[in-house]
């Protein structure tokens, strides 16, 4: 695979990079070499390999959501700084 100057500097463009003639020179044989190599996965033979987004198996961490009392107010406002009986209060930051 070869990519092309004119490549680097239309992929440079969509992704809005204001890229200098030293570095486009010194990217295009670098993105060569990747692309390269990427492309070797394609000569792997994946016949009967299952698809896998994860190396290792992953469960759903969610527990059942079930009703339960919440935390009384007073126990919830016992270590504030400044509260008024119904919430914390703290310093006004927008004007």
């Amino acid at each position: 695979m070869k990519i092309t100057k004119q490549e680097v500097e239309r992929v440079a463009a969509l992704a809005r990079l204001e890229l200098s003639e030293e570095e486009i020179a010194q990217l295009t044989p670098q993105l060569d070499n990747i692309l390269s190599y990427v492309a070797k996965l394609d000569e792997l033979d994946t016949e009967g390999v299952p698809v896998t987004t994860h190396t290792h198996s992953q469960n759903n961490a969610f527990r059942e959501d079930v009703v339960r009392e919440s935390l009384p107010r007073e126990k919830a406002l016992a270590n504030a700084a400044k509260e008024n009986g119904e919430a914390y209060v703290v310093p006004k930051v927008v004007g």
